[in-house]
C-alpha cells in the first residue's frame, strides 16, 4: 500500500490475514544487521513470545530503521475477539484517483452512522476522522515549535546582513577617494554598483561554503542531543542537494540583502568633492543615520531572540520546580513482557505477581515493591467511562465521563511516596472476594465529586476482564481514598485518575517499581535475579531508575532550550560585535575631532564617556523597540511554556539586562582606544 519495496523477500499473503496461518514476520533491515545481515535468511524461524514464527521478508533501509519498531507481523482477530468495545485501531488507506478528502470523510462519516446505528450501546458517539498522512503524526505543538525555529534562524540571518552591510558600508566609506578616481576616469555609477556588490557576493559565497561545513557538525550535534520522537521516521536529516540548493539561495539573496544599500551610497559619491577632501575620508549624515538604524535594528532583533531563549529557560526552570506527587529518588521501573499464550486465569497471575514481590522484597537493600499497569509519569495505563452511582443516567454512552484507569498493589503509595490527600491506602485485604475499593487522584475529586465527600461516593466501571477483548458489566467501586495529583506525559494539566487494588482486577502484563536502599542502577542485577528464580524464562523490559523517567520526560523541553539558547548566544555575538564595529568606526573617523577636544582641555573620562553613550543610546533604542518583538514572540511561544506568560518580566529584564551589558563592553572597549590617544601626535597624523 505504501509503494516500498523490500530488501529480501515478500509482503504478507491475503491468507497471512487469518488466525492460524499469521506466525510470519517481516524485519526491519536494522534488526536484519543486528541478526548477521543473512541473506539466506528467508524461511527461517524466530521465536517471538515463545511462539515459532517464519521470517517471509526484509525492509529495504530507510524511514523504518529510524523508528523504535523492529518487525512486523499479521494483524489477525479471533473470532472471541471480535467486539465493539474498544477503540483503538489505526486504519491507514490509500485513496482511489479521483476522491477528495472531503468525499472520503462523507464515505466514512456514513459508515460510521451506520455502525452506531446497528451497535448504539458501544458506538453511538464515535466516529473516524479522515487524514492525510503527511505530518499527520506531529502534534500542533511540535509543528508551532519548528516555525518558531524558522524564525529564529531568520532572526540570525537577519543580524548577519546587517553586521555585513556595516562593515561593507565602513568599507565604502575608507575607499571614496579611489572610487572618485574610478568614477572620474569614465567609471558610470551602474559600473561601481556591480562592482561592489560582485564584491558583497563573492564574501557571501565564500562564507555560505564554510556555513556548509560548520552545518555539517552542527547537523551530528543536533542528532545526538534531539529526543527520540521529535520528528517522524520520515525526516531524514542530511545535508541533501535541495538543503544544499535553499542554502546557495540563501547565501546570495542575504549578499544581495547585505551589499545592495552600501553598493548604492558608494555609487552615489560626488568624485570632485571627494577629492578636494585630500587625504581625509568624509563621511556623510545619511551614512552615518543608515549604520545607526541598522545598529538598532540588529539590537531590536537579538532582543527578540533573547527573550525567546529567556522564556525557555524560565518555563524549563519552572517544570524541574514541579512537585511531581511523588518521590523519583531511589526507585528502579521496569516491565514484564508476559507472553500472550500464558494463563490469563486471575488466580493464576495473582500468584505469579505475588510470587515475584515476595522474591523481590528478599533482596537486600529493597524497601518497597509495587505492581501496576501504568507507568510512573505516564499515566495508569487505562482510560475508561465511568458513572456516579446513585447520579444520572446517560442514554448515550458516549456522553459518560472518562478518567485514567489502572491496577496497583497495595505498597504502590510506599513505593512511589504518594501523598494520600484523604482516606486510605490498599491493603492485603483488598482482595477479589472483599469488597471493590478504588483511590482517586485530586484533579478526580474536583472535577466530579465538588462539594461531595468522596469517601462517601461510589463509581460504576465497565469490568476489565483478563484475556477478553470485551467488557464486562458495570461494577461498583467504593471511594476509599483520595491521593495528591502525579504528573503524567502533559505536564501542562493533571488528567483525572483512579486505581483499583491488582488484586481485585490482576492482569497478565504489568510494570513494576522498587525502592532501594541504594542506588536502584546498581541492583538492577540482583533484582532480576529475583524475577529469574520466579521465571527464568522472562526478561526485564526497559529497566530505568524514576529519575531517568523524568529525565526523558523532560527532553524535548531541554531540547527546546538548546536550540533557542544556542541561537540566542550567536545573536547576542553578532549584536556585540555590529555594536563594536560601529562604535570603533566612528572613533577611527572622529580622531581629529576627538584629539582637539582633548588638546582644548577634555579629560579622558569626558572622552570615555561620550564615546560609550553614543553607543549605548543606539543600544537601549534597540532594545526599547525589542521589547514589542519580544512580546509577540512570547505570544508565539505560549503553548510550549509552563507557568510563563507571554510578558514576563523576569525573563525580559535579564536578557535586556545582560545585552545591554554586552553593549557596554563593546563600546568601551574603542572608547578607551579613543581616551589613551596623544592629541599632539593624533593632530600631526592629521
Amino acid at each position: 500500500m505504501q509503494g516500498e519495496p523490500l530488501f529480501l523477500g515478500r509482503y504478507f499473503l491475503p491468507e497471512e490475514g487469518q488466525a492460524g496461518h499469521d506466525h510470519v514476520v517481516i524485519l526491519t533491515h536494522k534488526l536484519w544487521l543486528k541478526l548477521g545481515a543473512d541473506r539466506k535468511i528467508i524461511g527461517t524461524t524466530l521465536r517471538l513470545d515463545s511462539e515459532p514464527y517464519t521470517v517471509v521478508g526484509v525492509q529495504a533501509p530507510g524511514d523504518q530503521d529510524r523508528g523504535e519498531n523492529q518487525l512486523t507481523v499479521p494483524l489477525v482477530f479471533k473470532p472471541e475477539q471480535l467486539n465493539h468495545d474498544f477503540h483503538w485501531l489505526l486504519v491507514m488507506g490509500r485513496m482511489k484517483p479521483g476522491v477528495t478528502l472531503h468525499q472520503a470523510q462523507q464515505n466514512m462519516d456514513a459508515v460510521t452512522a451506520h455502525i452506531a446505528q446497528v451497535y448504539p450501546k458501544s458506538d453511538k458517539g464515535w466516529g473516524a476522522k479522515v487524514e492525510l498522512l503527511k505530518n499527520d503524526f506531529l502534534p500542533p505543538e511540535r509543528i508551532q515549535m519548528l516555525w518558531l525555529l524558522l524564525g529564529a534562524v531568520g532572526f540570525v540571518l537577519l543580524i548577519a546582513c546587517v553586521n555585513v552591510a556595516n562593515l561593507l558600508l565602513a568599507r565604502g566609506m575608507t575607499r571614496q577617494k579611489e572610487l572618485a578616481v574610478r568614477s572620474a576616469l569614465g567609471a558610470t555609477r551602474a559600473t561601481i554598483f556591480a562592482q561592489l556588490l560582485t564584491e558583497s557576493l563573492l564574501l557571501t559565497l565564500v562564507g555560505g561554503a564554510l556555513g556548509v561545513c560548520v552545518g555539517y557538525a552542527m547537523l551530528q550535534g543536533l542528532i545526538a542531543v534531539m529526543p527520540r520522537g521529535t520528528l517522524p521516521n520520515e525526516a531524514d536529516l542530511r545535508l541533501n542537494l535541495p538543503i544544499l540548493l535553499f542554502t546557495l539561495s540563501a547565501t546570495t539573496l542575504a549578499g544581495l540583502l547585505a551589499g545592495s544599500a552600501p553598493a548604492w551610497y558608494a555609487s552615489r559619491i560626488d568624485p570632485g568633492e571627494s577629492l578636494k577632501e585630500g587625504g581625509r575620508t568624509g563621511t556623510s549624515a545619511a551614512k552615518h543615520r543608515l549604520r545607526r538604524l541598522l545598529v538598532i535594528g540588529e539590537f531590536a532583533l537579538a532582543l527578540a531572540l533573547l527573550a525567546g531563549a529567556g522564556l525557555a529557560i524560565h518555563s524549563f526552570w519552572n517544570l524541574t520546580r514541579v512537585d511531581l506527587g511523588i518521590r523519583t529518588d531511589h526507585v528502579l521501573t521496569f516491565s514484564l513482557p508476559v507472553p500472550d499464550s500464558r494463563s490469563k486465569e486471575p488466580v493464576q497471575i495473582t500468584a505469579y505477581y505475588r510470587n515475584i514481590l515476595a522474591h523481590i522484597d528478599a533482596v537486600p537493600g529493597v524497601s518497597h515493591a509495587a505492581v501496576m499497569t501504568g507507568y510512573p509519569l505516564h499515566g495508569v495505563g487505562f482510560g475508561m467511562p465511568f458513572t456516579l452511582a446513585g447520579g444520572p443516567a446517560y442514554s448515550d454512552p458516549s456522553q459518560r465521563p472518562g478518567a485514567g484507569f489502572g491496577m496497583v498493589t497495595p505498597d504502590y503509595v510506599s513505593t512511589f511516596g504518594l501523598h494520600l490527600v484523604k482516606g486510605r491506602s490498599f491493603s492485603e485485604q483488598d482482595t477479589a472476594t472483599s469488597i471493590k475499593v478504588v483511590m482517586v487522584n485530586e484533579s478526580f475529586a474536583k472535577k466530579y465529586l465538588q462539594g461531595k465527600d468522596p469517601l462517601r461516593q461510589r463509581v460504576v466501571v465497565e469490568q476489565l476482564i483478563p484475556g477478553v477483548q470485551k467488557l464486562g458489566p458495570g461494577v461498583e467501586w467504593q471511594i476509599v481514598g483520595v491521593y495528591q495529583d502525579v504528573h503524567a506525559a502533559d505536564w501542562h494539566e493533571h488528567l483525572e485518575e483512579m486505581v483499583v487494588p491488582f488484586w481485585q482486577i490482576p492482569w497478565p502484563q504489568a510494570t513494576i517499581g522498587v525502592r532501594t536502599a541504594e542506588d536502584p542502577a546498581s541492583m538492577q542485577a540482583s533484582i532480576a535475579a529475583a524475577v529469574h528464580a520466579v521465571d527464568p524464562q522472562i526478561a526485564l523490559a526497559e529497566p530505568k531508575t524514576l529519575d531517568q523517567i523524568r529525565e526523558e520526560s523532560l527532553a524535548s523541553e531541554r531540547f527546546t532550550l538548546i536550540l533557542f539558547g544556542t541561537f540566542a548566544v550567536v545573536a547576542l555575538f553578532l549584536a556585540t560585535l555590529g555594536i563594536y564595529g560601529v562604535v570603533a568606526f566612528s572613533v577611527a573617523q572622529r580622531s581629529h575631532e576627538i584629539a582637539v577636544r582633548m588638546a582644548l582641555g577634555a579629560t579622558r573620562n569626558r572622552v570615555l564617556a561620550l564615546v560609550v553613550r553614543e553607543g549605548t543610546v543606539l543600544a537601549a533604542i534597540g532594545l526599547g523597540l525589542g521589547l514589542i518583538g519580544a512580546y509577540f514572540v512570547g505570544r508565539a511561544m505560549q503553548s510550549m511554556l509552563f507557568g510563563v506568560r507571554a510578558l514576563d518580566f523576569s525573563a525580559f529584564s535579564a536578557v535586556a539586562l545582560i545585552l545591554l551589558a554586552a553593549a557596554l563592553l563593546a563600546c568601551y572597549l574603542p572608547a578607551r582606544r579613543a581616551a589613551s590617544v596623544e592629541p599632539m601626535r593624533a593632530l600631526r597624523t592629521e
